[in-house]
């Protein structure tokens, strides 16, 4: 097998979530790496599964519903995204955010300065809300997409400092405080189903609802993922191998939805 990027092997892991029919949602990004996670991963991995398993899968991007990802502009400026082409353009955040609460989406993918064990994620403040050390960006709709989304994955990089025993501020509630806790609270059934990171996958234990190694990349091991946490996640005593990408899918990948790595450049 050709040797790939931890990009594309991420990339090709979430385009074989991608059911057909789905509808996802893909936000926006700043810029480098947070764009690459937020932005660039998602519409390629929802292109890739349109290429193969998924081909009525569609994706709603910022306000643009289902953007021609066969022509992927050479740079984002707000021209060329204003300008692109796509089967619908709805004038306000407004439309999105109500079919958001109606659960029209499948699958919204998500990226946060932190997560905790049991998947809440902060995209509002670093430090005590009222005096923080840092205020980010703020909500936007990322309540909704654990609140209303089916499928929500959560595209993140591994460091302690992200992987926390307990987020500064919750922006979105993921399952709480584990178990029950979040039907308790009388929230409806949500909360993230995958954590894709830069070293593995994890997802939630059905009891406990913490945060569970799912796999490993190849070529890591556990002790490199537990370096990078600020917690100790379930370990399963067998763990699979992240599946790499295959050749067809890096064809796909390198050939046809990002061949001037746009989406994938960092």
């Amino acid at each position: 097998m050709s040797q790939y990027s931890n990009n594309e092997l991420i990339t090709a892991y979430l385009s074989r979530q991608i059911l057909e029919d789905d509808l996802c949602f893909v936000g926006v990004g700043t810029n480098g790496r947070a764009f690459t996670l937020a932005v660039g991963i998602p519409l390629a991995a929802v292109r890739l599964a349109q290429m193969k398993q998924a081909p009525s899968a569609a994706v709603y991007w910022g306000n643009l519903l289902e953007p021609d990802l066969s022509s992927v502009p050479e740079h984002f400026t707000q021209d060329a995204f204003t300008q692109w082409q796509a089967a619908a353009c709805p004038p306000d955040t407004g439309v999105k955010c109500d079919m958001l609460a109606r659960r029209k989406f499948d699958v919204s993918f998500n990226s946060a300065a932190q997560v905790d064990r049991y998947g809440n994620m902060n995209i509002t403040a670093i430090g005590d809300y009222e005096n923080p050390k840092v205020r980010l960006v703020g909500c936007l709709a990322q309540p909704e997409h654990f609140a209303f989304v089916r499928r929500p994955y959560l595209v993140m990089d591994m460091d302690k400092r992200t992987f926390v025993e307990k987020v500064d501020f919750i922006t979105s509630v993921g399952h709480l405080t584990g178990g029950t806790s979040r039907q308790e609270a009388g929230l409806a059934e949500g909360g993230p189903k995958l954590v894709v990171t830069n070293k593995a996958v994890f997802d939630f234990a059905e009891d406990t609802r913490e945060m569970r190694l799912k796999s490993l990349h190849p070529g890591v091991v556990v002790e490199d993922v537990l370096s990078l946490m600020s917690f100790m996640p379930i370990v399963p005593e067998t763990i699979p191998e992240t599946e790499p990408p295959t050749e067809e899918e890096l064809g796909f990948i390198r050939g046809e939805i990002d061949p001037n790595r746009i989406l994938l450049k960092v």
